[in-house]
C-alpha cells in the first residue's frame, strides 16, 4: 500500500474507508512484484492495480465484500481458464492477495503510527509496514514506532511484547537495505507470517557531462522514477533551464562531486563528458564504489584508450569489467532521445541481471519467479 500512499492518505482524509488489497505472493509468471496494492473506497473508487487488467475486476469484488464486513481476508489468483471473463492470470502465474480494510475511524481505523509511515511514503522518504498475514496477531499492521496507547500489545492480545519488538526490529533492518519481503517470525513458540512493505527513497541518477545526451537521459531516468542529477565543472553549460526535468543540478569539478556526495547500491552512474581530465579521475572515483551501474559514453576506440591509463591509476580487472562501456545496448540509437532509451535498457538489464535478450527468442515466463515458499524468507527487491 505504500505506492500508493498518497492516494490512501487522501481518502482517509476525506472521510473514506478503504479496502487495500496487496500482493504476498507470487508464482510463477505474474505482471506485478510482492507488495503492489489495489484500493477500493467506500464510494466505488479504484486506487492502484496489481495485475495490469487480469484480475483487478474479481479483486474488486473482493474488496467490496471486506469493506461490507470489515475482515480481513487472503484471496488467490491463478492461471485463467478458457473462459475470457474469468478471473486469472492469462500470463500463467497465480498471485495471493491479502485484502484489509484501513478506515479514518472505528474497528480499522489506521493507527498514527501507520500514517506516519504513509505520510513518509508519499513524500518519497524511506517508510515500512508489517503486515501480520497469519498466526499472531495476524490483521495487524506495525510501523517502526510502538503506538503510545496499549504499548504491550499494540492493540491485539495475540501478540506479545516480545514479538512484536522482533517483528519492528525485522522491519527497521528491511527498511534499512529497502527490501519489501514475505518472512515467517517466531512469536513465543507459534509462528507468525509477515509481509514486510517497505518503501524506499528514488534512486539516485548522477549524470556527468552537461551535454544535450543528458537533457534527454535526465527526462527519461525521471520517468522511470530515479532522482536525477547533472554534475558539469562548466557553469555556463550546467544550468536549471537547459535541464528542467533534473532533481538538482551540480556545478563542480566531477570527481571531487562523487567522491562527496552520498551513493548506495542502488546509484546509476553515467559519465557523458567525452574529456579525459574529467573522465579518468571521475572513472576511477566511480568504479571503487559500491553502485548498482558505472557507464561512459565514447567510441571503441576511446574505450580501449582509456583502459591502460584507468590500470596506471589502480584499477583491477574485476573493477574493470564493471564498467559499461561504450554505454548502452545495440538498439541502432542516434539521436539523443533514442540514446537514452538504449542507456537505460542497459541499466534495467544489469539491475535485473538480464540479457537483453529479445523475448521472442528465450523460453519460459516472461517475468521472474519470485522465490517457493519455505523456512526463510521470500524476498523481492522493490520496484522503481
Amino acid at each position: 500500500m505504500l505506492e500508493i500512499a498518497g492516494a490512501v492518505l487522501t481518502a482517509l482524509d476525506a472521510g473514506h474507508r478503504l479496502a487495500i488489497g496487496t500482493v504476498t505472493r507470487v508464482l510463477g509468471s505474474a505482471p506485478r512484484t510482492l507488495g503492489t496494492s489495489m484500493a477500493v473506497t467506500d464510494d466505488g473508487r479504484v486506487i492502484g492495480s496489481i495485475s495490469g487488467g487480469c484480475v483487478e475486476g474479481a479483486l474488486y469484488e473482493a474488496a467490496t465484500e471486506v469493506l461490507d464486513d470489515g475482515r480481513g481476508r487472503i484471496d488467490e489468483f491463478g492461471v485463467s481458464n478458457d473462459d475470457a471473463f474469468a478471473a486469472g492470470l492469462s500470463c500463467g502465474g497465480t498471485l495471493e492477495v491479502y485484502l484489509t480494510e484501513l478506515a479514518p475511524t472505528g474497528r480499522n481505523a489506521a493507527t498514527p503510527a501507520v500514517l506516519d509511515e504513509l505520510r513518509a511514503a508519499a513524500a518519497g522518504r524511506a517508510a515500512g509496514l508489517a503486515v501480520i498475514l497469519a498466526g499472531p496477531g495476524a490483521g495487524q499492521i506495525l510501523s517502526r514506532t510502538r503506538p503510545a496507547t496499549d504499548p504491550a500489545h499494540d492493540g491485539d492480545s495475540t501478540l506479545d511484547a516480545d514479538s512484536a519488538r522482533r517483528i519492528r526490529a525485522e522491519l527497521a533492518a528491511r527498511i534499512e537495505n529497502g527490501q519489501t519481503v514475505l518472512g515467517r517470525v517466531d512469536c513465543a513458540g507459534a509462528e507468525a507470517r509477515v509481509l514486510f512493505l517497505v518503501a524506499a527513497p528514488p534512486p539516485r541518477f548522477i549524470i556527468f557531462g552537461a551535454v544535450d545526451f543528458a537533457a534527454a537521459l535526465s527526462a527519461a531516468a525521471t520517468l522511470l522514477g530515479y532522482r536525477v542529477t547533472v554534475c558539469d565543472a562548466r557553469a555556463v553549460f550546467a544550468t536549471p533551464e537547459r535541464f528542467p526535468s533534473a532533481a538538482e543540478v551540480v556545478v563542480s569539478w566531477p570527481s571531487e562531486y562523487l567522491a562527496g556526495t552520498q551513493t548506495d547500491a542502488r546509484t546509476v552512474l553515467c559519465v557523458l563528458t567525452h574529456d579525459e581530465k574529467f573522465d579518468i579521475p571521475l572513472l576511477d572515483t566511480a568504479l571503487r564504489l559500491d553502485v548498482a551501474y558505472v557507464g561512459a559514453m565514447g567510441s571503441r576506440r576511446t574505450h580501449e584508450h582509456r583502459l591502460p591509463r584507468l590500470r596506471e591509476a589502480g584499477l583491477s580487472a574485476a573493477q574493470l569489467h564493471r564498467l559499461h562501456s561504450p554505454i548502452g545496448l545495440d538498439l541502432g540509437a542516434s539521436t539523443p532521445e533514442e540514446t537514452a532509451v538504449s542507456i537505460l535498457a542497459e541499466v534495467l538489464a544489469a539491475r535485473a541481471g538480464a540479457t537483453g535478450t529479445p523475448l521472442r527468442d528465450r523460453t519460459g515466463p516472461i517475468h521472474q519467479s519470485a522465490p517457493s515458499p519455505g523456512s526463510g524468507d521470500e524476498t523481492v527487491k522493490t520496484a522503481q
